[in-house]
C-alpha cells in the first residue's frame, strides 16, 4: 500500500477494479482546507483517461511492475509488434496501450511495463524525444514572421507536427513524445 505522497508520473495503481497509470499529477495545498492531489489516470486495459482527486494521506494500492526494453518492429493495423532486445521474444500489443503511436518509427527502442503478478503488459513508455524526418511541408513565406509563426509538417511516420517556418522537407527534427510537439532541428 502506498499513499498520495508516493504518487508520481508513470506509477500504476489499482483503482475502481482496474489498473490505471498516472499520466499527470499536481499536489495542491490550498490556503484553507486540507491538501489534495489532482491526477489524470489512464486505464491500461481500455485506454480511457479520467481525472481524479485524492485527499492528502489517502491510501492507494500500487501495482508492482517490471520494465523491459523492446524494439518496435512493425504495425499491422491496430496491432503493434515488439521484440525483446535481450531474448528476442516477440509480443503484439493493441494501439490503446501506446500513448503516442503516431510517433513510433520502426527500430525504435521503447520500455514496456509488465505486471509482476501475471506478466501481462501494462503500457509502453516512449523515449523522451524522437528524431524524425520531415516528408512534406509547405515552404515558409518570407515576411509573415511577426511572431512565432508555425506551419504543419508531415513526418516519416505520418504524424502532423507544427514546426517553425524555416523547417524544410528532408530536415530531421526532434519531437517531444509527451506533448507531440517540435523541440528543435536535429543535429546531423
Amino acid at each position: 500500500m502506498a499513499n498520495t505522497s508516493d504518487i508520481r508520473k508513470g506509477l500504476c495503481i489499482r483503482y475502481n477494479n482496474d489498473i490505471y497509470k498516472i499520466i499527470e499529477f499536481l499536489h495542491v495545498k490550498p490556503g484553507k482546507g486540507p491538501a489534495f492531489v489532482r491526477t489524470k489516470l489512464k486505464s491500461v486495459t481500455t485506454g480511457k483517461v479520467l481525472d481524479n482527486t485524492f485527499s492528502s494521506g489517502h491510501k492507494i494500492e500500487d501495482v508492482r511492475v517490471e520494465t523491459r526494453s523492446y524494439q518496435f518492429l512493425y504495425a499491422d493495423g491496430t496491432t503493434y509488434h515488439f521484440m525483446n532486445t535481450d531474448d528476442y521474444n516477440q509480443i503484439a500489443l493493441q494501439e490503446s496501450a501506446l500513448d503516442t503511436p503516431q510517433l513510433l518509427k520502426e527500430g525504435e527502442v521503447v520500455t514496456i511495463m509488465f505486471n509482476t503478478e501475471d506478466s501481462l503488459p501494462l503500457s509502453v513508455d516512449m523515449p523522451a524525444s524522437v528524431v524524425l524526418e520531415v516528408t512534406h511541408t509547405e515552404p515558409g513565406v518570407k515576411g509573415n514572421t511577426a511572431t512565432n509563426a508555425s506551419k504543419p509538417a508531415t513526418v516519416e511516420t505520418g504524424a502532423i507536427i507544427n514546426v517553425p517556418l524555416f523547417i524544410n522537407e528532408g530536415d530531421k527534427i526532434k519531437i517531444d513524445t509527451d506533448k507531440g510537439s517540435y523541440m528543435e532541428r536535429a543535429k546531423e
